[in-house]
Formats: C-alpha cells, structure tokens, sequence
C-alpha cells in the first residue's frame, strides 16, 4: 500500500458524492446497526464492539465512518432506548440494510453547544404535531429517510419542555438547506432542515412529552463513543501514512525513519493514539457493564479527538512537501480531523463535562 493511500475514500473525498457502496459494504458487515437486537435485524454486539469497528472503518474512510456514526449513534440508539415496540418496527430495521439512513436534529442557527435553548416548536393539533423551526449542520441531511428531531412544546419549562420526535423523509412542510461546502468530510451532505407548518403523526413523539433534553444528552454520551472511534480512525491512518512514507523515503543516503527526529514524531504519534484508544475502550466497556460512563466519554472522545489532529498534522511534517499535496492522504486526515473537535460536542464542552463530573465525584 502505497503511504496509507484508500483510492476510494480520496475519491469520494475530490468528488463530494455520498459513498452509497461503502454504506452498503458496511451494512453488509452489520456495521450499520451494531448495537441492535438481532431480532430486529442488527448485529447484537456490544458498545466495545461498536468502537473498534468505528475506528476501523474510519481509519479506511472516515466519510463513511461518519455516516455509521450517526446512524448508530445518534439515529437507531435513542429509538431503541425510548422508542415504542412500532416505531423500532417502523424506524429501526428499514434502517439497517444500508439502504437507509438516519439523521439527528439538535443544532440550530442560534445554538450549538447551549442544547437547551432550542427554537424549534412543535404543538399538538388533534391527531398531529406541527413542526415551524429549523434545524443546523445535519450530517446525513439529504441523504437520510428519517429524523430524531428535538423542538420546544411548552415554552415555560425551558430545557424540559423540550420532547423529541421522529420525522420521516421527505415530507410536506419539510425544505432542505443548502450542502455546506466543508473542510472535510465532504462526502457526507450536512445542510439545514427547514420546518414550515410539517405535520407528523401524534404517535411519533419519541419517550415522553419533555423528556428530549434527557435523550438528546443521554444519546451524545453514547454518540462520543463512536467519534471517538471515528477520531482514533483518522490518527491511525495519519500514523500509518507517515511510517510508510518514512520507510521509503530517502535523505542522506538512509531512509528518513533513521532519523531520530522522525522516530520521535512516530513515537509522539504512536502513544497519542495508543492512550486515545485505551480511553475509549473503557468508555464502551464501561457503558456495556451498565455503569456511569458519561465523564469516561468526554474523555475518550476529548483525548481521541487531539490525537487526530495531532498526528494528521505530524504526517504532513514528515512528509514534507508531500504531505501538503493531494497526491498524498495526508492532507484530507488533516482536514477530516478537525471536525472531529467540534461536532457531538467541542472540545470546550468536553472538558466541563469531564471538570463537572470530577467535581461531583469528590465533592464534600
């Protein structure tokens, strides 16, 4: 392999088009449904389980690890906890086959990180909710069939006022935004979705009226996990671009892997990673034994998350000139890094989540 090269992922990457055969292939292998029931058409395996194939997947493409993220994650994960017997019928195993995706609606225009202040309304009218708001940096916006979406319904409770819903794709009242042009992970569509007066059934409310706060943060817990797999993908593919390289690459007569200030970028690299993914293995085995893992999430995916960027930065170095061309992978591990950082929660909040629960646990 020529310096960590995936031909298809940098194409996908150049062209900005959906890799609809990688979803497939990955649904082939389960992987789009990891953590669901087999009777219900998943693969049944464990949050351990679901890490590394995350981390696996993305160290290949992390255009496609991105959309098994949030179709595990952020989709299927909070309809199997709170969803009703008919809606993971109707919701769930339709979105296994890689046929389908999901997509979460949290974000919007004026809020990010403040989930609580969400703009979005929904208000009961007979039989049907009626949706006005809209919806910010939806990944999987135009390519996915349904929605775990958060509004407001009574205003006066503030964060728990707000309920949750799923709303099927397309639909009338429902317009998409613009694809945002993105640094990376271009392959995967992210936009707004805009409500107008969308009418959906009553029954699908998701849990109770204004428990979405509660599944909205309970979902991006787990959802940590598989970023941080995501990451963890993208640092290994940036250590493995730059020991390829290294070992081919001559200076001086010698390959430049001989150097030491190269070996000490490899091993920086290397132990970055290493600990990264040693953190978001106790995450998942903690979530699998049942236990609090809520501040070992924001952990692994705080720790997994730098390890990205770091190393896609130190493969560039050693690299060179290379490094900064797209001839070279180097460069889109760079730019599909970063995002890392910021989406299911930046780094900022990881660390209150993390200096929160460290505070509560010794608390006198």
């Amino acid at each position: 392999m020529m310096f960590g090269a995936r031909p298809r992922a940098g194409e996908v990457d150049k062209t900005h088009i959906y890799p609809k055969d990688l979803v497939k292939g990955a649904a082939n292998l389960g992987l789009m449904a990891v953590e669901v029931p087999e009777e219900l058409g998943g693969t049944g395996m464990d949050a351990l389980a679901y890490a590394i194939a995350m981390e696996e997947v993305s160290r290949g493409c992390a255009n496609t690890g991105v959309v098994m993220s949030v179709n595990n994650s952020l989709y299927l994960s909070p309809i199997m906890k709170y969803g009703t017997q008919k809606q993971k019928e109707e919701f769930v195993t339709p979105f296994i086959d890689g046929e389908k995706v999901g997509c979460f609606g949290l974000s919007e225009p004026g809020n990010g990180s403040d989930a609580g202040a969400a703009s979005t309304t929904a208000r009961l009218d007979g039989d049907e909710w009626v949706i006005n708001g809209t919806k910010a940096w939806i990944t999987n916006g135009y390519e996915s069939e349904a929605c775990v979406l958060f509004a407001t319904t009574d205003k006066s409770l503030k964060h728990k006022g707000i309920s949750a819903f799923i709303v099927p794709k397309p639909i009338e009242g429902l317009t998409l935004g613009k694809k945002e042009d993105k640094l990376g992970i271009r392959a995967s569509s992210t936009c707004n979705l805009i409500f107008e007066e969308c009418r959906i059934p009553k029954e699908n409310l998701l849990g109770k009226e204004g428990e979405g706060f509660k599944i909205a943060m309970t979902t991006l817990d787990g959802g940590r996990i598989g970023i941080a797999g995501q990451a963890l993908g993208i640092a290994q593919a940036s250590l493995d671009c730059a020991i390829d390289y290294a070992q081919q690459r001559k200076a001086f007569g010698k390959p430049i892997a001989n150097l030491q200030l190269i070996q000490m970028k490899l091993a920086d690299m290397e132990m970055k990673v290493e600990s990264a993914r040693l953190l978001t293995w106790k995450a998942a085995m903690l979530k699998d034994a049942g236990e609090d893992f809520v501040k070992a999430a924001a952990m692994a995916k705080l720790a997994a998350s730098e390890a990205a960027t770091y190393n896609a930065h130190q493969a560039i170095q050693v690299l060179g000139g290379m490094g900064y061309t797209s001839d070279m992978p180097a460069e889109r591990y760079y730019r599909d890094a970063r995002i890392t950082e910021i989406y299911e929660g930046t780094s900022e909040i990881q660390k209150l989540v993390i200096a929160g629960r460290l505070l509560k646990e010794h608390s006198i």
